[in-house]
């Protein structure tokens, strides 16, 4: 299997290479020059394998240039009880005849970014051994709140690496920042940007597409990659589980093989529903992949009417992960749905840069609008389901979750489809504590508790504090650093030592 970009600009791309470098030479993102088909018999295979297995199953289709040995290594060490909290890494718990939620938050810093970033440093290593690399790889991260933590956690102390991390100063929930700030690490840093996250995400790019400043890590022992979704190496685990998922549904009984599901993902990024349109393709039954928003609604807009519009007020929501309004990975889609036109996703992405808008042509916006279905929800209407779910199934969900039901229950209204559904459930509700502790117990309860406090008011409804959370107020703040966007290199250098 070979990789292409996006833009038309290089092709030929090994899996090793396209994981190495994370993105193309010419701007656009690595995509298999050919989507993988699953038989019916292949799926079938998939219901009696445990999670490992799956996961070596699905990669072996994708990255060719590492052998079976090579991937179950790497999946053997990412995926481990231990870090996950048992066997099952990303079980599936039936809420009702109609719903289940996939809980993707069990790995160790409670987000789904680790059932992609626990695997990726594994394959990078190898990736940049396969094509004889011997610069020192930096690893480079803008953030909504949980791949800072994840790629850290991820990355920490892994030999020939080094891993910096940029969030929006105001733009992370408390006990994200605090897990940012505090991570150990002889590699790793973490860096405040006065900003929201694309800010932030436009600083990484802008580094990226730097050739002067690459010349002068290269002088120096040094070479970029990225971590965020727009590498292949971290999309490609998403995949896994959407597959794992429907397959531990026959294996319970709850659909038949080949029976068509629909899948709801809270969406910021667009890398998460994106793993799910590639399963669809490669053969996954599934009747409507549905993208939910907050109020930075702008992949809503876009789904419902084809225009891609960026000029709008940035809002701060309780799901702040999905705070974004420059979706990076609605470019693969893009290609996809053009037949892989590299000329059309430039103009698109040009439009998108000088305008802060484009609109795509007749036949695009409909093959999209066949695969995706789209809303949005506000804070007061998160709340109100959390504490709908909880007071009706004992069940506490966060807040991104939270967007997912409604949207999905919105659905439902407008649809009148009852198609059996799974909802991504991307991260533990201890994450966003004050939000999902005000709507269980109410705003007095919570009006004079810390953010630690609430983490044991939580407990007492939902089990213990995750390992990955409990006394992060009692740990060492190791990570200080704030800059504006447009000092982001500057950081880059000084962390790296060239300043």
């Amino acid at each position: 299997m070979l990789y292409e970009s996006t833009r038309g600009g290089k092709k030929g791309v090994s899996s090793a290479e396209a994981i190495k470098t994370g993105i193309a030479p010419d701007g656009g993102l690595f995509v298999p020059e050919s989507i993988p088909r699953m038989s019916p018999e292949d799926m079938e295979s998939l219901i009696n394998m445990s999670y490992q297995q799956r996961a070596v199953r699905i990669l072996q289709m994708f990255l060719g240039d590492y052998t079976r040995e090579e991937l179950e290594d790497c999946v053997n060490n990412a995926y481990t009880a231990e870090k996950f909290g048992s066997n099952a890494i990303a079980p599936v718990y039936k809420l009702n005849d109609t719903i289940y939620m996939l809980e993707l938050w069990h790995g160790p810093t409670c987000a789904f970014k680790d059932m992609a970033l626990q695997l990726l440093p594994r394959l990078l290593v190898r990736a940049v051994h396969k094509t004889g690399e011997t610069a020192e790889t930096v690893i480079l991260v803008a953030t909504s709140g949980d791949t800072g933590k994840a790629a850290l956690e991820g990355f920490k102390n892994v030999r020939g690496t080094r891993v910096i991390v940029f969030y929006p100063e105001n733009g992370v929930s408390e006990i994200q920042k605090l897990q940012m700030v505090t991570q150990e690490g002889e590699n790793v840093a973490s860096v405040a940007v006065r900003g929201n996250f694309d800010d932030a995400q436009n600083g990484v790019k802008s580094i990226f597409g730097d050739g002067q400043f690459a010349e002068v890590l290269r002088n120096s022992g040094f070479r970029l990659s990225s971590a965020n979704s727009i590498n292949w190496g971290r999309l490609v685990p998403q995949i896994i589980y959407y597959f794992s998922a429907y397959a531990d549904m026959v294996k319970c009984g709850e659909i038949k093989p080949g029976e068509n599901i629909n899948i709801v993902v809270p969406t910021g990024n667009f890398g998460n529903i994106l793993a799910a349109y590639y399963a669809k393709v490669m053969g996954l039954p599934v009747r409507k992949l549905i993208c939910a928003s907050n109020e930075n609604n702008v992949l809503t807009d876009f789904i419902r009417t084809g225009v891609y519009d960026r000029r709008r007020d940035f809002k701060r929501t309780i799901s702040p992960s999905m705070d974004i309004l420059i979706s990076s990975n609605l470019e693969r889609l893009l290609y996809e749905a053009t037949d892989r036109n590299g000329e059309q996703v430039v103009r698109w992405m040009e439009e998108l840069r000088l305008k802060g808008t484009y609109k795509v042509d007749e036949d695009t916006f409909r093959k999209i609008s066949h695969d995706f279905w789209s809303d949005f929800t506000n804070d007061s209407e998160t709340l109100k389901t959390i504490e709908y779910i909880y007071n009706e199934y004992r069940y506490v969900i966060d807040t991104h979750t939270a967007v997912g039901i409604d949207v999905y229950d919105k659905y439902v209204i407008s649809t009148v489809d009852f198609t059996k559904t799974l909802i991504a459930s991307t991260a533990s509700p201890f994450k966003f504590n004050r939000s999902v502790a005000k709507a269980v117990f109410g705003e007095e309860a919570i009006n004079d508790k810390s953010e630690f406090e609430l983490l044991e008011m939580l407990a007492s409804v939902t089990g213990p504090v995750p390992p990955g959370l409990k006394d992060l107020d009692k740990r060492k703040v190791l990570h200080e650093r704030v800059c504006e966007s447009y000092e982001m290199k500057n950081a880059v250098e000084d962390i790296l030592g060239l300043a």
